[in-house]
């Protein structure tokens, strides 16, 4: 293959490489084509508070309420005792304690946390909770967490 032909086939094929990112946003906006068809993963815009609670462990329900790609809130609630299995995932997460007690430990930190107060826990990092009083929790994860999704 002669130099000028190279240049130009290597030159269309990164416009296509950047172009593609583009057109499949488009498919997701237009609800893809026929033969592909492509779904936006998003929750409905308004969702009650007296959607049914889902177990997520003993002593420990949750409530989606609401999600896309980007972010998810999810409403946590704790028996006293229940425990919040030490664990890790690849989104950063923050929390807010709504009501109740509970005892955090985020990586090597250990500490108390009660209604107002709010936790960060950065990717990849060991957390888990137990809870003195029963109470619930609100979780901020992004980007959403689809296992969380059935």
């Amino acid at each position: 293959m002669k130099t000028k032909s190279w240049k130009k086939y290597m030159c269309l094929m990164g416009i296509s490489l950047m172009m593609m990112p583009a057109v499949c946003a488009m498919q997701t906006a237009e609800g893809g084509n026929a033969d592909n068809p492509v779904k936006k993963t998003r929750s409905t815009t308004f969702i009650s508070g007296e959607k049914a609670w889902e177990p997520a462990g003993e002593g420990v329900t949750r409530q989606i309420m609401g999600y896309d790609g980007q972010v998810m809130l999810v409403k946590v609630k704790f028996e006293k005792g229940a425990i919040g299995t030490p664990h890790t995932h690849y989104h950063t997460q923050t929390t807010y304690v709504a009501s109740g007690k509970f005892e955090f430990t985020v990586g090597n930190e250990k500490k108390t946390v009660k209604a107002g107060d709010g936790i960060y826990i950065e990717p990849d990092i060991l957390h888990g909770c137990v809870c003195l009083e029963s109470g619930v929790l609100i979780d901020c994860f992004a980007p959403m967490r689809s296992d969380f999704l059935k």
